[in-house]
């Protein structure tokens, strides 16, 4: 009798990485490392700085009351521009990114793609200027009416400003300015969406709305909030757009149509550092480390949405 041995089995072959493969590796890992130690490094220096306004006795901080007086009413500016901002630039950046993935003709979709895309190209002087002069007087009236027919709501309590330079007109600069990243995000979210779901959809009979609302929009909605989250962190940080239009006060007033408006942290970074010196130099870095931390929460937020997003697929 012959021997037979059943064929042994090939050994596992160890994957060869090429040296391109190991530079690219390595360069991306330096970079991320990079970034963490630029921002510990931020971290590091917006605390040190910060440390002697955050210690001062009330009577040395910028109207007397001391540091969390002073930064409330920039901080109560800073949130409520930027929210504003994120209601009004969101269901548009949807409608958008709906319109151009789902409705418009190919042509007109990439066409219109890239104009909202450079939106995000124009330097935010421009949008300033733009608010200035164009935005602002043309809100007047709505300012007026709003006084006159919602004083009865804190929002548009009044009295009205006669050069719209308001926080009403600040939240539509702003709005415009975040709308492309939204939409971008909001995009590429919609356009991922289980060809199997959508068609299925469709096959039952739904029409093209009936399909958007059921398959489209639960699978991008955390796309969406993502997005608006970091559209939010993009308006928070906001400063000479900003410090054009906004003629900024010390009171801390949700009215979003009077002159009285509080300032953001941002742009009374830039308005006032040049003429600061001593502790008021230590009070504006202090306030540069609020803005840091509430950035931080917000970024941190959206990355946390985006990763719970991130194992989602058609076939689940």
């Amino acid at each position: 009798m012959t021997d037979t041995k059943a064929p042994s089995e090939p050994a596992p072959q160890r994957a060869v990485r090429r040296q391109s493969d190991r530079l690219f590796a390595g360069s991306a890992k330096g970079s991320g490392i990079f970034i963490l130690v630029v921002l510990a490094g931020v971290a590091v220096f917006l605390i040190t700085e910060a440390i002697p306004a955050l210690t001062a006795s009330s009577d040395d901080i910028a109207g007397g009351e001391g540091f969390g007086a002073y930064v409330w009413p920039l901080v109560v500016g800073t949130l409520l521009g930027a929210v504003l901002a994120l209601l009004i630039a969101t269901p548009l950046a949807v409608g958008i990114a709906l319109y151009i993935t789902y409705y418009a003709p190919k042509r007109i979709a990439a066409g219109l793609g890239y104009v909202i895309d450079l939106l995000a190209a124009i330097p935010s002087v421009v949008y300033g200027f733009w608010g200035v002069a164009v935005l602002a007087p043309t809100l007047v009236p709505f300012h007026q009416w709003a006084a006159d027919n919602l004083s009865w709501i804190p929002l548009f309590a009044g009295p009205a400003s006669t050069s719209g330079r308001t926080m009403l007109t600040v939240g539509v600069v702003l709005a415009v300015m975040i709308l492309p990243i939204i939409s971008a995000i909001s995009r590429e979210v919609f356009g991922q969406a289980p060809a199997l779901h959508r068609e299925a959809a469709l096959a039952l009979g739904a029409t093209r709305w009936e399909m958007i609302r059921m398959a489209v929009l639960p699978y991008g909605r955390s796309g969406v909030i993502a997005g608006a989250m970091l559209g939010l962190g993009r308006a928070l940080g906001e400063t000479m757009a900003v410090a054009i239009v906004l003629s900024g006060g010390a009171a801390a007033t949700v009215n979003l149509i009077s002159n009285s408006n509080p300032s953001t942290i941002a742009s009374n970074i830039a308005l006032s550092f040049a003429e600061a010196s001593g502790l008021e130099v230590n009070t504006l870095i202090a306030t540069g480390l609020v803005l840091f931390i509430i950035t931080l929460a917000v970024n941190m937020l959206a990355r946390w949405i985006v990763n719970r997003r991130a194992e989602f697929s058609g076939a689940n």
